[in-house]
């Protein structure tokens, strides 16, 4: 049923996330959260109100060993946004967190996981008279063709939810606009909506430079879970997919490091070609403040997949980034 209701989402509600919503880059925000998701923030008396504003930049590079012809990805994301912060009892917080920002895309956009595209699609590109000149992009998509191909913009709306300071809850929408039609890509609107929660098993504050010794990592260490669903700018629902992972963060002097990964349970839309399976997927960000306002980050994300329908194969696939934020 929860499937169901979201891969008929009406174009209305479908307007409504491009108009609220802002950001996909979920900015490392000085003392409060990672380059992309699952951040902490500060505490706040009860009835207290926060607010801030801040810019990230970021470049990011990706491929997808597991596709044919391994497409790559590249970008450069800009973002402002603004994240409000409310005080709760028991030292708990509420978040709303909204931006808006340019990407500028080499190669291909980056997408949904696991969006593989359809030979019906295929067909249907040739029979439309005005894709005609998109041809020449999907071929050179197909020999890593990396020539700067447009501006795109993307968004983010995140609510979060912390009743206390171990336990947290998330919700978010991230839309991306495809400012043109180009090889696979199609101009409209596309976005994913997900849905997280985290449990601490410790008190955090690991830093192995005051002294902690590696016992103390537990207190460090984290469970996350979290569902996501994407659909492309044609409308078509791509599949869906629920992460399971154990993590572990901590600091030595000023520099944070995060480790963590687990099973990704994917569901593909139906007539992909794929089947439901079980992939790897993890992450690994180091993050460093510069200064009082800003910070700079890297990040880098791999994925396991197993052979997979007519054109997915076994491999690794990988997404790199690198940025600064500066909060205002």
């Amino acid at each position: 049923m929860f499937t169901f209701f979201f891969k008929n989402l009406s174009s209305m509600k479908n307007l409504f996330l491009l108009i609220f919503t802002l950001i996909s880059v979920d900015g490392v925000l000085p003392k409060y959260s990672y380059a992309h998701g699952g951040g902490e923030a500060e505490a706040l008396e009860e009835g207290e109100f926060r607010k801030s504003s801040y810019f990230v930049i970021e470049g990011h590079h990706g491929v997808e060993n597991s596709k044919k012809d391994s497409p790559t990805h590249h970008g450069i994301d800009g973002v402002f946004g603004i994240e409000m912060d409310w005080g709760l009892k028991n030292d708990g917080i509420i978040s709303i967190e909204a931006g808006i920002g340019p990407v500028l895309v080499w190669g291909e956009a980056d997408h949904f996981y696991g969006a593989a595209h359809n030979h019906d699609d295929d067909h249907d590109d040739h029979d439309d008279h005005d894709d005609h000149d998109d041809h020449d992009d999907h071929d050179e998509h197909s020999s890593h063709d990396t020539d700067f191909k447009r501006t795109d913009v993307r968004g983010l709306l995140k609510v979060k939810y912390y009743p206390n300071d171990r336990l947290s809850f998330v919700v978010d929408s991230k839309p991306y606009y495809v400012t043109q039609n180009q090889g696979d890509e199609k101009k409209g609107m596309k976005y994913e909506i997900g849905a997280k929660t985290k449990y601490k098993f410790g008190e955090g504050d690991v830093n192995f430079a005051l002294g902690d010794q590696l016992q103390d990592l537990v207190d460090g260490s984290y469970l996350t879970i979290e569902h996501r669903q994407g659909w492309e700018s044609d409308g078509k629902w791509q599949g869906n997919y629920t992460d399971s992972r154990l993590g572990v963060s901590f600091d030595y002097d000023l520099v944070s490091f995060r480790l963590e990964g687990g099973p990704r349970f994917y569901t593909p839309r139906e007539d992909s070609g794929l089947s439901n399976r079980t992939d790897f997927a993890g992450e690994i960000e180091v993050s460093r403040p510069v200064g009082e306002k800003s910070e700079i980050f890297m990040h880098w994300e791999p994925t396991f997949s197993e052979k997979d329908g007519e054109d997915w194969k076994e491999a690794w696939n990988h997404h790199v980034g690198a940025g600064l934020v500066y909060r205002f």
